[in-house]
């Protein structure tokens, strides 16, 4: 992405770079892509996981580049067109963390106040109740992530974290907006290629580790490390952790930022927790949570189902708590929250009484939480629709499958994104973690069947696409919403009542 929107330009210095030979021109603008570089543009030349960026340096030289920042490699790389050229050179140890500080200063503005949270899963959830439950305080605030920009400030986003030049564009444009806080989600891909880095935090939470993107981080450890990375490295010694305790890996990362001298809010149902959730009690709509803070208990409603909701609102609440807001005010709004599109929704209804719920829960821990977590809310069955994307971590596949029978009475496998693969190896590898599954290609039709098999008091939950409005089946991505297509079955099979 590029910049054209700074007429007036910063020069290297004022934006905190030093080029070879001591030079320092003015830059009229930030890109990654060379495509997209003009005259006095400073191009990014990052080393990617096929190709080096400083391949793409003599057409961005071309186009007028007037400086370019790479690491040594990229410098050797480029060698030949660079020393045809009067352009600066900066020769970064990490490119990419210096982009994020770059365009940070670039753009100059953010939300006074902003929180980050990383996880395997419920950072959607996370941080949409923290924006709601500062919209209910009277901020005006917004949550960046899987769903984009959402709150009193709208735009879409095509990645979870997005590259810096686009992500801080957003803040800024934030900020110009009169956007005083901001919730992001902090994917292992944007923390691993430094994207964060130049996001001033107050706060930053920590939701659960469990197995996902190993198609990525080459092990588990370095997807433990890519997320570790959001208090060791972005998070600043004075900001406050928010941790899930309960997670076996939570304990590791509240020694990492006590260890940095960050405060830490230990959430869980474990004695050990600040925001302690001490009881929970299920209903057909929701769920009533006892928990303590300081010393003190809450008694609260909240309109959600599953358990995990639990966890994930009282992250959030740990959130805003640790970014300044008063603990007493923030329980107040608990009541409030609403559900997150694509997360645990409620879909449609049958006229039996039976219903439909759609989830994101596109890894095995997912799946069985989301399954485990709508059991207490059933008083029937329970059936699920699940399926898994191609061209990403086979491993997971037979487990999501597992997780499914494992906590389902009946599973449906389907198409998710198959995206280059072949959708029927795809729906292989899951059933060979639920051989007695119910095999069924067209994802409608899945749908269609698992509404069909509702009776009274059972619910049907279809995994794995959640919030999304299309189907990518190769490189052609078709309208789709699994709420959409619950809500046509369910007025077909009941003539009209969904």
């Amino acid at each position: 992405m590029a910049e054209q929107g700074k007429s007036q330009g910063k020069s290297l210095g004022e934006l905190g770079l030093t080029a070879q030979g001591g030079r320092n021109p003015f830059i009229a603008g930030l890109a990654v892509d060379s495509r997209e570089v003009r005259k006095g543009y400073l191009f990014a030349a990052l080393p990617g996981t096929k190709v080096h960026g400083a391949t793409f340096v003599e057409t961005a030289l071309e186009l007028g580049a007037g400086a370019i920042l790479t690491d040594a490699e990229g410098a050797r790389i480029a060698a030949d067109a660079l020393s045809r050229s009067e352009a600066a050179l900066i020769v970064a140890e990490d490119p990419r963390q210096t982009l994020a500080y770059t365009a940070a200063l670039w753009f100059g503005g953010q939300p006074e106040t902003m929180v980050a949270v990383t996880g395997t899963n419920g950072k959607t959830s996370v941080a949409t109740f923290a924006r709601q439950i500062w919209t209910e305080l009277g901020f005006d605030a917004v949550n960046l992530g899987t769903t984009g920009v959402e709150g009193a400030y709208q735009a879409p986003l095509h990645h979870t974290t997005p590259e810096p030049i686009t992500l801080h564009r957003m803040l800024a444009a934030c900020a110009d907006a009169g956007i005083t806080h901001a919730a992001m989600e902090a994917s292992s891909h944007g923390l691993a290629q430094r994207r964060l880095d130049g996001v001033q935090l107050k706060a930053a939470g920590f939701t659960n580790f469990t197995q996902d993107h190993l198609d990525y981080h080459a092990t588990f450890d370095d997807y433990f490390h890519a997320k570790a990375g959001l208090f060791t490295r972005v998070l600043p010694e004075d900001g406050v952790a928010v941790v899930n305790i309960d997670d076996p890996r939570g304990q590791d990362i509240a020694e990492l930022a006590a260890e940095r001298g960050q405060r830490v809010i230990r959430v869980g149902r474990t004695p050990l927790a600040d925001l302690q959730l001490q009881g929970q009690r299920f209903d057909a709509t929701g769920q009533e949570l006892r928990f303590g803070f300081e010393g003190k208990s809450h008694l609260v409603r909240l309109p959600l189902i599953g358990g995990f909701q639990a966890e994930n609102v009282l992250l959030a609440a740990g959130l805003v708590i640790g970014a300044g807001a008063d603990a007493d005010r923030v329980f107040e709004t608990l009541p409030h929250l609403g559900t997150v599109r694509g997360r645990m929704q409620l879909a449609a209804t049958r006229a039996n009484g039976a219903t439909v719920f759609v989830d994101f829960a596109h890894t095995p821990d997912a799946v069985k939480t989301a399954l485990t977590a709508l059991r207490p809310h059933v008083m029937g069955r329970l059936v699920a629709v699940v399926g898994a994307g191609g061209d990403r971590d086979r491993t997971k596949r037979p487990l999501m499958g597992q997780a499914a029978a494992e906590n389902a009475d009946l599973v449906i496998v389907t198409d998710d994104n198959p995206r280059s693969e072949d959708p029927a190896a795809i729906r292989q590898d899951v059933m060979m973690g639920c051989p007695d599954a119910i095999e069924v290609g067209d994802r409608a039709e899945a749908i269609l069947r698992g509404v069909d098999a509702l009776g009274p008091g059972d619910a049907l939950l279809i995994a794995g696409k959640g919030h999304e409005s299309g189907q990518v089946v190769g490189d052609v991505t078709y309208p789709f919403d699994d709420a959409e297509q619950a809500s046509v079955a369910v007025s077909a099979l009941d003539g009209g009542m969904a």
